[in-house]
C-alpha cells in the first residue's frame, strides 16, 4: 500500500513537471524577444492621394500617418485612422530654405507668437484624434531658434509631442523645447528621398540596423505608390526582432538614451556555453521561469531529509536552507516615499 502510494505521487509530480515544460519554452521565447528592437514608421503628406493613402491604412496599424492640416481628404483620413486605432499626427507646414510651393498657413520664424499660436491651434482643430505633431519640409523654420521657441511654447498648451523630422543638421527642435512640457523625438531615416522601390527596401533596412544597434529607430516615408510597393513587402517579412511600434512609445526610450551613458554594445556569443549564459540572464527575470523554479524548490522542500553518508557510515539529515534573497537583518532595501529611486539628474525635457 506504501509504495502503491509513492508510486502514485511520483507520478503525479513527473505529470505535473511535464506540464510545466511547454510553459518553460514559451517563457524562453519571451525571454529572448524582451530585448526586440522597435521600429516606428511615419507616413507623412496624407491627405490628398486617397487611393494610396487607402492602401497605407491597410498596413499594421502602428504605422502612423502625418496628416497636413489643409489637405482636402486630411480630416476624413483622420477619422478612418482614428476608427483603426492608428496614432495621428499634425504635419505642419513650415518654411524651408528654398524656394518650394508653400501650404498654407505655413510657419515663418519672423511669425509673431499670437500668430504661430493662432495656427497650431487652427491646425489642431482640422486634425481630429492627433497624438503628436512633426514639420512639413521646415529647414529655414526649425534651424531658427527663435521661432521654434514660439512653437513649443504654443504646443506645450496641448497633450502633443513633436517629431522633428530633421530636415537640416542644424535643426534647433530639442533645444527650443528645452524648459517646455513638449516631448521631443527624432526621425532617423528617410524611406523614400529617391523614389524607386529598391532604394526603399535599401532605406528600410538601414532603419532595422539602427534600430538593432540603438534599441529603436524612427523612419519618415510618404503615399508614393514605390514606397506602399516597398514597404507591403518589407512588413509582410519584418525579421522576429523587430517590433513595430507607434512613435509615441518611442518617447521615454530616446529620453532614456540621451540620460544614461552610451557603452560599447556587448559581442555576440562565441561558443555555445556564452549563448546559454546569455539565455539563463535573459531568463532570471521572467515571470513563468521563476514560478517553475519555486515549484521545483517547492517539491524539494516537501522531501528535505536525503540521507548523506559520512565517514562513520552513518546517515545525516540535510536541512534545507533559508531564503538567500534577504539580507542578514531579514529587511528590504529602504525606498523613497515614491516608491522609486530618485534621478541624479533632471532629463524629462530633452
Amino acid at each position: 500500500m506504501v509504495k502503491m502510494r509513492c508510486r502514485l505521487i511520483k507520478q503525479v509530480n513527473v505529470f505535473t513537471f511535464l506540464s510545466w515544460i511547454p510553459l518553460f519554452f514559451t517563457s524562453l521565447l519571451f525571454a529572448l524577444n524582451a530585448q526586440a528592437a522597435r521600429l516606428a514608421i511615419v507616413i507623412d503628406d496624407v491627405g490628398y492621394r486617397v487611393n494610396e493613402e487607402n492602401k497605407i491604412l491597410q498596413m499594421p496599424v502602428a504605422v502612423s500617418i502625418a496628416i497636413l492640416p489643409n489637405a482636402p481628404y486630411g480630416r476624413k483620413m483622420a477619422e478612418k485612422a482614428h476608427q483603426q486605432g492608428r496614432e495621428i499626427l499634425i504635419h505642419l507646414p513650415m518654411a524651408p530654405l528654398g524656394r518650394q510651393p508653400l501650404e498654407k498657413n505655413t510657419l515663418h520664424p519672423a511669425m509673431s507668437r499670437e500668430e504661430i499660436a493662432r495656427i497650431i491651434q487652427d491646425a489642431i482643430q482640422k486634425v481630429p484624434h492627433a497624438v503628436g505633431m512633426n514639420n512639413h519640409m521646415g529647414s529655414a523654420m526649425t534651424s531658427n531658434l527663435s521661432g521654434m521657441e514660439k512653437v513649443m511654447q504654443a504646443l506645450a498648451h496641448y497633450h502633443l509631442y513633436f517629431l522633428d523630422s530633421v530636415t537640416i543638421s542644424n535643426t534647433q527642435v530639442t533645444k527650443a523645447a528645452m524648459g517646455t512640457s513638449v516631448p521631443v523625438i527624432r526621425r532617423n531615416v528617410f524611406l523614400d528621398n529617391i523614389q524607386t522601390e529598391a532604394e526603399t527596401r535599401h532605406q528600410f533596412n538601414r532603419a532595422i540596423s539602427l534600430a538593432r544597434k540603438r534599441g529603436s529607430a524612427i523612419a519618415i516615408g510618404h503615399p508614393y505608390p514605390t514606397t506602399i510597393r516597398a514597404l507591403q513587402q518589407a512588413l509582410a517579412t519584418l525579421p522576429g526582432d523587430i517590433e513595430l511600434v507607434t512613435p509615441s512609445l518611442l518617447l521615454d526610450h530616446q529620453t532614456a538614451r540621451k540620460c544614461i551613458q552610451p557603452h560599447e554594445p556587448k559581442p555576440a556569443p562565441a561558443t555555445q556555453l556564452e549563448y546559454l549564459k546569455m539565455v539563463k540572464k535573459a531568463l532570471s527575470s521572467s515571470v513563468i521561469f521563476n514560478a517553475f523554479n519555486r515549484y521545483m524548490q517547492k517539491l524539494l522542500d516537501n522531501h528535505p531529509i536525503q540521507k548523506i553518508p559520512n565517514d562513520s557510515g552513518k546517515p545525516e539529515v540535510k536541512q534545507p536552507t533559508e531564503n538567500r534573497a534577504t539580507n542578514r537583518t531579514g529587511k528590504s532595501p529602504k525606498a523613497d516615499q515614491t516608491g522609486v529611486l530618485k534621478a541624479k539628474d533632471a532629463c524629462a525635457n530633452f
